[in-house]
């Protein structure tokens, strides 16, 4: 389950290269560029940013004996531990986090919930093109899709593309984990199998995080640095469907998580960050309440991040629902309060100069009020 040291070596050639990937002269698009990361299987947003402040929050989430301490933030939020690079750009300023947030979708379908994300639409598969693609079809931009091969996000425009260096599946990390349990009680192939896992948590898989995921954020900021690069990057991380065990597993993913974004900027250089904006967000949330395999379920409301140069960061935006049961939606998830869209759009009008009009008609139909003050003045 390890890689050798001449595939690892191929691989890094692979990610961190020049790629050669060829560009056309770019359009007149101004100096605005987007990056765009998924999360698929659903982040755990009361993990990720947990409220410890809200009076619901200790008999929730019982922390325990040996975690570290989230990092603070304002009002009742804090951070994980694993994203320290975050907590240093919320420090400074260039990080928002919006909490509370969903997509219209209230079902918990991972296949029905990011096909409504990605399309943009009110019902899954109500539309068959994605927000991103038409948002470049209407401005004549160009995307890339760091991954095999082009996300519903992008389709419809005919100046998005897909890169991605050859690699092997990753195996599933929820069914690892179930083996894991299974092994776990064998004094001989318990210890075998939990060093094998600790081996494939430092290979490179890109779609599953870890050194991989650091080696497409770098060569996306590559690509949105280049003079006759793409303005658009949209970048895939899977592996966030943390049923079983979920603490140490997104130790591990926000970890890489935190590990890529600061390589994206590093590869972007300061100047290009100053006018890149980063979005990161998920299909849904997951259930308020652990499960007894000590994860989480599929829930509704998370959390979205955005961050760049000119963000107006350093504060967590939400009409925060709270934690208590009687608050909870069906007594189990995180109430949402925001529409994730709601926040997509002013994205969309910053980075490609869409007046509200064109952005409700042409790209974001049924779109609701978009949230305002995302960037400094």
């Amino acid at each position: 389950m390890s890689l050798s040291r001449r595939r690892l070596l191929q691989f890094t050639a692979a990610s961190l290269g020049s790629a050669r990937l060829a560009f056309a002269a770019a359009p007149a698009h101004g100096e605005q560029r987007l990056a765009v990361v998924m999360l698929r299987g659903a982040l755990d947003g009361l993990a990720a940013v947990p409220a410890v402040g809200d009076p619901a929050w200790a008999a929730l989430r019982p922390a325990a004996a040996g975690d570290a301490s989230p990092l603070p933030l304002d009002g009742p939020f804090a951070l994980h531990p694993r994203l320290a690079q975050l907590h240093r750009w919320y420090g400074e300023g260039t990080l928002r986090i919006v909490h509370a947030v969903a997509s219209p979708y209230r079902e918990r379908s991972h296949f029905d919930a990011q096909q409504l994300l990605e399309s943009g639409g009110t019902r899954p598969f109500e539309l068959s093109t994605g927000w991103l693609g038409r948002a470049l079809q209407a401005a004549g931009g160009r995307g890339v899709a760091l991954s095999p091969a082009l996300p519903l996000a992008l389709r419809g425009a005919s100046g998005a593309s897909s890169w991605a260096p050859t690699r092997e599946a990753p195996a599933d990390d929820d069914l690892l984990a179930r083996v894991g349990q299974l092994y776990d009680a064998d004094p001989q192939l318990g210890p075998m199998f939990r060093q094998a896992l600790e081996q494939r948590s430092g290979s490179m898989a890109p779609a599953a995080g870890g050194a991989g995921f650091v080696a497409l954020a770098t060569q996306a900021g590559r690509f949105l640095a280049a003079p006759d690069g793409p303005s658009v990057a949209w970048l895939d991380t899977s592996g966030w469907d943390t049923h079983t065990q979920q603490a140490p597993r997104l130790a591990r993913l926000l970890g890489s998580l935190d590990d890529g974004l600061a390589a994206l900027r590093a590869a972007l250089g300061e100047r290009c960050w100053a006018t890149t904006t980063v979005l990161v967000m998920t299909e849904f949330g997951r259930s308020a309440v652990l499960n007894g395999s000590q994860g989480s379920d599929h829930g509704t409301g998370g959390v979205a991040f955005v961050a760049g140069g000119q963000v107006a960061g350093g504060r967590v935006q939400a009409d925060w629902p709270g934690l208590a049961r009687a608050q909870l939606l069906d007594g189990r998830d995180l109430r949402p309060t925001l529409d994730l869209r709601a926040l997509i759009g002013p994205v969309l009008q910053r980075q490609f100069g869409l007046s509200g009009a064109r952005l409700a008609q042409d790209v974001l139909p049924g779109t609701p009020r978009p949230l305002t003050d995302l960037w400094r003045a």
